[in-house]
């Protein structure tokens, strides 16, 4: 998830970092992660994930959502999307024992040319504020999706960094980057999406959850 970027062309291929694509965005450390999400397949259930889909765990980082996710939908295909390929084999360890797990390494906005089939599902976590061009992704992220499919943004609330403690830290981008649920919304539904709903998940995040619906 270093630099949070995302989508692929083959596990294999060389990681090509440009350090500008998606700033403020770097991988936390394990044990905070997990402070934060104890039960992460509780988390994409209430996103709506379902056994069956196939879902994108896009800058899925070292697979903290993969593994779950993967277990979650069954037998469904995950693919696990990451620019940085130290992280991305953290998380093929994690989940090479899975039968329906992919890694793939690329480059998030070449989404739709990166994954072999129509999505049902598509989820980003602590990504989507860095992304310089938000709505190109979102496009690149509707192209890739069924008609109906749909788009999970998990995001920090704005809330002054300082009061966002993980294990007595403040942790988060800094609190210009952050970004609100209706900014969020402003930016996904014109590329084709319609709002379906908003949940919080954890203290500090929400999920904002589209519903791919119309060509943009």
């Amino acid at each position: 998830m270093l630099l949070e970027a995302t989508a692929a062309v083959n596990a294999d291929a060389p990681a090509m970092i440009d350090n500008r694509l998606f700033p403020a965005s770097s991988m936390p450390d394990q044990d905070w992660w997990h402070a934060l999400w104890p039960d992460p397949e509780a988390v994409l259930r209430d996103t709506g994930m379902q056994p069956g889909m196939h879902g994108v765990d896009l800058c899925c980082g070292d697979g903290h959502f993969t593994g779950p996710m993967c277990r979650l939908l069954q037998p469904g295909r995950v693919w696990a999307i990451d620019l940085d390929a130290g992280l991305l084999e953290q998380t093929r360890q994690q989940c090479q024992h899975l039968p329906n797990f992919s890694a793939v390494l690329g480059d998030a906005r070449e989404l739709p040319r990166l994954v072999s089939e129509p999505q049902d599902f598509v989820f980003i976590a602590n990504t989507f504020h860095g992304v310089p061009d938000k709505s190109g992704l979102s496009r690149a992220v509707h192209d890739a999706l069924k008609t109906g499919g749909y788009f999970a943004v998990i995001n920090w609330y704005r809330r002054p960094r300082e009061n966002t403690r993980v294990l007595n830290q403040p942790r988060g981008p800094e609190t210009p980057l952050r970004m609100e649920p209706d900014e969020v919304r402003q930016i996904v539904e014109p590329m084709g999406f319609t709002l379906d709903k908003r949940i919080d998940v954890g203290p500090y995040h929400y999920a904002v959850v589209f519903a791919a619906d119309r060509k943009p």
